[in-house]
Formats: structure tokens, C-alpha cells, sequence
């Protein structure tokens, strides 16, 4: 027994000893600096231990640190308070001396938690450890070369040679990237440098990695909507992948992710009926709990532009309460937000302009720039406020060298009350005018002419200065469009040029540039050619002719959303090329498959183009006059802006009535008569000084005023300019009280909607005459080609029964100045005749 005792005692001191030399090896600063909940515990630890602190010590503790602040909510975090901490400059001194110690993974970490502690870029720290990885980049795991990259990011370093490699790399690894966070955090980082077939790459690799990760993971997604918002393409299978996979996270998006993937949506002219209702509804269902000033803006800016009046009452109402806590940046996005609703709070728009007046220091030009121009348009009064405002713009002005910078400040300038343009205007521009894009110079000649016109002084003298610098701006852009040589980047720069300027002084050069471009017109580009075109309202038949057998030879890579607006310019001008029919029938063709995929208004808007185009595919008809879409169509009119949804309800009335007089066959009903009569209602009844005239001598010509009615409404609510009744021998007949009803604008109806009976109403072998004057909205710009629109009344007209005259403009004003004035009745007489 005493033996086995003596063993056992031995065994267990052994034991002891053993569990001694564990504890002994165990890393107690590594468990002290784990077990840590709070930054002060950390720099504790850290404190105490300085002499034994390891490179792994140093980056335990800088991680730790980071994952503190990034689990606190935004608005709480106290990185500037960790970052001011004296043990924080302990784990920088360390860091910087240890960056040799460090492993690759190690490496990138340390850069980007110290990165996202608000380290300053320039702190030899950040340089050092840059530079290492720099050093190392070729043997960087994917996953750590990701992070370095967007550690770069950060740092305004994405035009960088160290991009550039990182690219180069990225290029060569594509196919064997598995992990779509990697590749959407690279595609985003080197948005900047990617050519266009590694953007084609890219998309393809995407497209793959989006169908297998896992789509709880969201952020892959909108990282692939931020890199396509910065190469501004716009590539619509891909947004619709991306698009599913937002639609099924919809109860786990907060409102800043739901504002961010809003506006880059927005950004990308990418509109989706199902993820704006459900949106809709998930930022409705998040009010309750958004009641700190962080997660409230996101939520306005978000739900304000489409909620309903009661909703946005409230919003508005949470606003004023949080107004005075809100930081400068919540201040500029709420302005934005109530210029877009139009919003006419007074009691909002002075709390917050009292906020932005506390932070107008803080805030930087493009900033600036945004905030005055949304309180202009909100015709928001404050004279002290502006007079600031003008003081820091023009001190923004005269330093920069950004011309996209100059251009906005410029712009937002002109629209301040202002005696006459400032010379520190005129001498910024002139420096940075040669480098200006054609929308920039466009935008610089608005202002410029909008000084010229408020300036009383310009009205007794010369405007030298001024007319210097628009011809500066004439022969600048010339300069751009005549070394133009590729029609992509042509195209983007055109995308949002207008106003009287680029259309009296580039367009035909835009046109002819265009032209010699020709063979460079392909599927990819053909969408924006045609946008273009019809933007202009500019007939070009080369161009025209070129769009359509691109269409027609590529329709398979088109994509099918994007043919209403392809197919604009040939029904918005009424062009009817070559291989019209071709065109027509391989558009329908490609969408008929995807219908119901479209969003409810862009399928109306698609199908009011062909009706104007004489063309009515049974089967979209069908589908938009059915209880299930137009339901669908309801729901998502309430969330879209004013505008577009007046603009869809009116053009779902023109389609139901171009259906009802050219397709009874498809039995659809007429269902707008409510509608067209408030529209008639609100409606302009004043006539032109030319309509006037013209009333005036068809009851000359006719033999009486009573033989000729003004402002005429039809069945079906078209509006004649003038209407008279010819009978069997083509004499006028004077209308009788019985035969007419005055509406409440003095317009005179038929007073049936019976297509039937229209006919019956009148005396055998008796015609109606519509007399309609042509201003110069219903032609092309540059020619006297008719509009589309104005035929489809034409035709529409006379299935009602009307022999139908078209006055134009230009007929009309070209006698008016060819005539004397004693002969002027007599010959206008005639002309009128010899139309009848």
C-alpha cells in the first residue's frame, strides 16, 4: 500500500509540473487582451505589459479596438476618443516598429484597422505599412489583396500605379476568384482603371459568383451597383441578378441600406416596381424605431419622395422635433430630400437653414453648391443666409481647378441675386474651359447668359467680357466635337447636355460628328444614339437609318427593357425607315417574352410608342388592359414621383383611347372619362393671338362666325382648334344651340361619346371639318417633318367622322411676312379656301 502511495504522489507531481510548464506557456497578454469588453480595459492591458508586447500583442489589441467602434451604432461611436488615448500612440510607435515581424494577413489588418481609427494617410505609420505591402503585393492572398485595395480606396489612391498593379493582378487571377465579397470589393477599387474588356470580364465573373454565394449577403450585390454607378454602365441583367437578391433581403435592410441601394438605382436609371413597393412598405414598417437623427435621415431621404401625403406629414413633423440635433451632413441631406418632395414647411426649412448657417465652414463646394441650389428652388427667403452663401461660393471659386467643380459653382452662382457677373467668374472659367466636357460648357453658358439678361447695365453697352467668353465656349466645344474620335465617350458627354445655347451653337456640329462616327454605332451604344435623338427632337435619317439595322441585326443582345427608348426617335418623329416593318416586328418579338417582367408604367409608356407608331401588338394590349396589371399599375404610381406618375396616367389614357378607335376588335373599354374631363378642368382655355386670327377669317371665308366653333371637344376628348359642318355641296352649315353643350371653359362638346351615332347627328351627306393650327412643337426641330403625335390626332380624327386640316406654323408665318397689308385678307382668304 505504501509503494502504490508513493507512486501516486509522484505521478501527481509530475502532473503538477506539467500543468505549471502549460500555464507558464500560455499567452496571458493575448487571453487579458481577448477577454477584454471595453476599450479602456485594452489600453489597461496594454499599459502594463509595453516591455512584453508582441507584433501579434500590437495587433490584437488594434483590431479589438476597431471592433469595438464598429459594433456601436454610427452616431455613437468614439473613434476620436480611442484615437487620442496615450496607449494608442503606444500601439502606433509599436506598429511601426514590429511592420517587418508581420505576416501578410497581419500586415493589410493592421493598415486597415488603423485606417478605419481615423490614422491620418500621411502618418508614416499608414506610409510604412503601404509600403510594405506595396513590396509584398504579388504573394498577397486575394483576400488580403482585396483589403489593401480598399484600404487605397480610402486614401484617393484608386488612379494610383499601386492600382494599377493591383488591376494588373486582379486581371490575371479573375478565373480563380471564387469569393463574391473579394470581387466586388476589387471591382469597386479598381473601378477607376478597368478597361473594357476587363469590365466585360468582370461582369461575366459577377453574374457567375452572384448565382452561387449566398444571397443573405447583400453587401455583395450593392458593391456590384457601385462599381457599375462608377464606370456609369448601366447593365441591366445584371441589375435585375442583383435586384432578386435585394428584393429577398428585404426585411433585413435597414434604412441606410435602402437609401444607398435607392440612390444608386437612381444613379444608374434603374427603376423597379417590386423593390420600390417593398422598400416602400420596409421603410414604413422601420418609423417607429427611427428616432435618433442618423437613422431618421436615412429614413426620409429614403421614404419622402414616395410616401403618401399623411406619411410624409409626419416625417416632416419628426424632422422639426429632430432638427436641432442633426450634424451638418444630416442637414444638407434633408435640404436635398425637401427640394425633391417640394416641400413647403416653412418651420422645417428655418430649422435647418439655421443648422447649415451654424455649419457653412464644414461644408465643401460640391456641398455648398447642392445646399444653395435646394434652398433657391425651394424659393426659400433669407437674404443673410445668401449673401454668405455667395461670399463662400466665389472664395471656393477662385481657388479651384476641378473644372466639373467650377462648372457647378458657377452655375449655383448665377442663381443668386447678383447686379453682374463677378470677374472671378469670368477669369476661373477662361482657366479651365479647355478641359471642360460638352455638358459642362453647356451648363457655363446658361449661367453666363443668365447674368447677361438680369445685368441692366448689358442693355446700354457691349458685353465685351461676357460675349468673349461664350465665344470661348463656342469655339471650345467645336474644338471637342471635331477631335472627337470615339462615340462612346461622345455619348456619355451628350447624355445631359440641353438648353437654347448647345442647340444654336453645337447641335448640327454634334450631328455631323455624330454622323462620321457612323460605323462605330453598335448594340451597346445604340440605346443612348437613339436617347439622344430623340432628346433633340433633331430628324437625321443617316443616323435613324443606322439605329434601325443595328437593332434589327443585334436584337438578341439587346436588352428587351431597353427597347421602348430605342425605339422613340422613329415614333416620337414619325420615321418609318427602309426596314420599318423589320424593325417593328423583331422589337415586338424580343419583349413580348419578358412582359410581364416589366415595371407597370414603362409597359404603358412602351405601348403608347407603338400606338403612336400605328402599331398595337395584341398581346401587350391585352396584358395592360387587364384588372391584374392595372391593379399592379395602381400600387406603383403611389411611389413615384408626381411627374412621372401625371405623365403614365396620361398616356395610359391617349393608349385606351388609340385602342378603342383603332382596335375595337380587342374589345377594350373606354375607361377615362372621368379622368379626361378633370383634366379638362384644370386645362389652359386661352387662345393664341394666330388662333384668334384664324377664327376670325373662317368666319369671313365661311360666311359667318356662327359657322365656326373654337376649342371643340370630341368624343374621346380630343380638343379641335376650330370645327365647321360642310354639307352635301361643301357649304357651311351655322351650328344650332341644340346640337352643341359649353363646358365651364367655354369649350363646345358633342355632348355623346357613341362612335356609333356620330354620324346620325348630322344632315345626310353632311361632313365635320377640324381646323387645327401646327405650332412648332409639333415638328422636328431642324425640319418640317411632323411629329408622330400629331398624326395619331390626324388619323384618330377621322375614324371620328372629321375631314381634318393642318395648318403649320411656318405656312402660315411665311405669308404673314410674303404679304402686304392692304392685299393681306384677300390672300389669306384664298389660302384658306384652297386648304378646304
Amino acid at each position: 500500500m505504501s509503494v502504490i502511495m508513493f507512486r501516486l504522489r509522484g505521478v501527481n507531481s509530475c502532473l503538477r509540473r506539467l500543468l505549471h510548464g502549460g500555464t507558464v506557456n500560455r499567452d496571458q497578454v493575448l487571453e487579458q487582451l481577448r477577454a477584454c469588453s471595453a476599450e479602456d480595459q485594452v489600453f489597461d492591458v496594454v499599459g502594463k505589459n509595453k516591455a512584453k508586447l508582441t507584433v501579434t500583442h500590437v495587433s490584437c489589441a488594434v483590431s479589438i479596438l476597431w471592433q469595438f467602434q464598429r459594433d456601436k451604432p454610427a452616431q455613437l461611436r468614439t473613434v476620436e476618443l480611442t484615437k487620442s488615448h496615450s496607449q494608442f500612440l503606444t500601439l502606433r510607435v509599436l506598429a511601426e516598429n514590429k511592420i517587418a515581424l508581420m505576416d501578410d494577413f497581419m500586415l493589410v489588418d493592421t493598415l486597415y484597422h488603423f485606417l478605419r481609427l481615423h490614422v491620418d494617410p500621411h502618418d508614416s505609420l499608414v506610409q510604412q505599412l503601404v509600403s510594405e505591402a506595396w513590396l509584398r503585393i504579388d504573394r498577397l492572398p486575394l483576400e488580403s489583396l482585396s483589403k489593401f485595395a480598399n484600404c487605397l480606396n480610402d486614401q484617393y489612391l484608386h488612379h494610383s500605379p499601386l492600382m494599377g498593379q493591383i488591376t494588373s493582378i486582379v486581371d490575371q487571377k479573375l478565373s480563380s476568384i471564387d469569393d463574391a465579397r473579394i470581387l466586388s470589393t476589387l471591382m469597386v477599387c479598381t473601378s477607376s482603371l478597368v478597361s473594357p474588356r476587363l469590365r466585360d470580364a468582370f461582369i461575366s465573373r459577377t453574374d457567375h459568383l452572384l448565382d452561387t454565394m449566398d444571397h443573405s449577403h447583400y453587401n455583395n450585390p450593392r458593391r456590384v451597383l457601385q462599381f457599375l454607378r462608377n464606370i456609369k454602365y448601366s447593365h441591366r441583367p445584371l441589375l435585375e441578378k442583383c435586384n432578386q437578391i435585394f428584393l429577398g433581403n428585404i426585411p433585413r435592410l435597414d434604412a441606410e441600406n435602402i437609401f444607398i441601394i435607392a440612390g444608386l438605382y437612381q444613379t444608374l436609371q434603374f427603376n423597379n416596381c417590386d423593390f420600390r413597393l417593398a422598400a416602400k412598405q420596409r421603410l414604413i414598417e422601420l418609423i417607429d424605431s427611427s428616432t435618433d437623427p442618423f437613422s431618421f435621415t436615412k429614413l426620409f431621404v429614403a421614404l419622402a419622395p414616395m410616401a403618401s401625403p399623411e406619411i410624409r406629414e409626419g416625417l416632416e413633423n419628426t424632422a422639426f422635433l429632430l432638427a436641432d440635433e442633426l450634424s451638418a451632413q444630416q442637414a444638407l441631406a434633408l435640404i436635398e430630400a425637401l427640394e425633391m418632395i417640394q416641400s413647403r414647411n416653412l418651420g422645417l426649412l428655418n430649422k435647418i437653414a439655421l443648422v447649415i448657417q451654424k455649419n457653412l465652414h464644414v461644408y465643401r463646394p460640391m456641398e455648398l453648391s447642392k445646399i444653395t441650389q435646394a434652398l433657391y428652388l425651394l424659393q426659400y427667403q433669407n437674404p443673410e443666409l445668401f449673401t454668405k452663401l455667395r461670399s463662400i461660393l466665389t472664395n471656393f471659386l477662385q481657388r479651384s481647378v476641378i473644372p466639373h467643380e467650377v462648372t457647378m459653382l458657377t452655375r449655383v452662382l448665377s442663381m443668386l441675386p447678383c447686379p453682374q457677373i463677378d470677374e472671378v467668374v469670368t477669369s476661373r472659367v477662361e482657366k479651365v474651359v479647355a478641359q471642360c466636357t460638352l455638358n459642362n460648357l453647356t451648363t457655363i453658358s446658361l449661367a453666363i447668359a443668365k447674368w447677361v439678361r438680369n445685368d441692366v447695365s448689358y442693355r446700354h453697352s457691349t458685353p465685351s467680357k461676357c460675349v468673349r467668353l461664350l465665344q470661348t465656349l463656342n469655339r471650345c466645344g467645336h474644338e471637342r466635337l471635331q477631335t472627337a474620335n470615339r462615340l462612346d465617350l461622345l455619348l456619355e458627354e451628350l447624355k445631359y447636355v440641353s438648353g437654347e445655347w448647345f442647340e444654336e451653337m453645337l447641335l448640327e456640329e454634334s450631328i455631323l460628328t455624330l454622323q462620321r462616327m457612323i460605323d462605330q454605332v453598335n448594340f451597346a451604344n445604340v440605346l443612348e444614339l437613339a436617347l439622344f435623338l430623340t432628346r433633340m427632337n433633331h430628324f437625321c435619317s443617316p443616323l435613324m437609318d443606322r439605329i434601325a439595322s443595328v437593332v434589327i441585326k443585334d436584337i438578341d443582345k439587346i436588352q428587351h427593357s431597353a427597347i421602348y427608348a430605342t425605339l422613340l426617335p422613329f415614333t416620337v418623329m414619325n420615321y418609318d425607315p427602309v426596314q420599318a416593318d423589320e424593325l417593328f416586328d423583331v422589337c415586338i418579338q424580343r419583349v413580348t417574352p419578358h412582359i410581364h417582367s416589366f415595371d407597370p408604367h414603362m409597359l404603358v409608356l412602351l405601348a403608347y410608342s407603338l400606338a403612336v407608331g400605328d402599331c398595337f401588338p395584341e398581346e401587350l394590349v391585352r396584358e395592360i388592359f387587364s384588372i391584374e396589371f392595372l391593379g399592379r399599375l395602381d400600387s406603383q404610381l403611389e411611389s413615384l414621383h408626381d411627374a412621372v406618375n401625371m405623365r403614365t396616367r396620361l398616356r395610359l389614357m391617349e393608349l385606351n383611347r388609340a385602342v378603342c378607335l383603332q382596335c375595337p376588335e380587342f374589345q377594350v373599354p373606354w375607361f377615362h372619362e372621368g379622368y379626361c374631363q378633370q383634366l379638362q378642368k384644370r386645362g389652359n382655355g386661352n387662345v393664341s393671338p394666330v388662333q384668334q386670327q384664324i377664327h376670325k377669317m373662317l368666319g369671313e371665308v365661311l360666311g359667318g362666325i356662327s359657322c365656326v366653333r373654337v376649342a371643340v371637344v370630341t368624343p374621346y376628348f380630343y380638343t379641335v382648334d376650330f370645327e365647321c359642318i360642310l354639307d352635301k355641296h361643301l357649304q357651311p352649315l351655322p351650328y344650332s344651340k341644340s346640337t352643341l353643350q359649353i363646358s365651364d371653359r367655354e369649350k363646345v362638346s358633342w355632348g355623346t361619346i357613341s362612335l356609333e351615332n356620330i354620324k346620325d347627328e348630322l344632315p345626310p351627306g353632311a361632313q365635320r371639318v377640324a381646323v387645327n393650327f401646327l405650332d412648332s412643337k409639333s415638328f422636328c426641330k431642324n425640319s418640317h417633318h411632323m411629329k408622330g403625335d400629331v398624326l395619331m390626332k390626324k388619323r384618330h380624327l377621322e375614324i371620328l367622322g372629321y375631314r381634318v386640316i393642318q395648318i403649320p406654323h411656318f405656312e402660315w408665318n411665311s405669308m404673314e411676312l410674303y404679304l402686304l397689308n392692304n392685299e393681306r385678307n384677300v390672300t389669306l382668304n384664298t389660302k384658306l379656301l384652297a386648304w378646304f
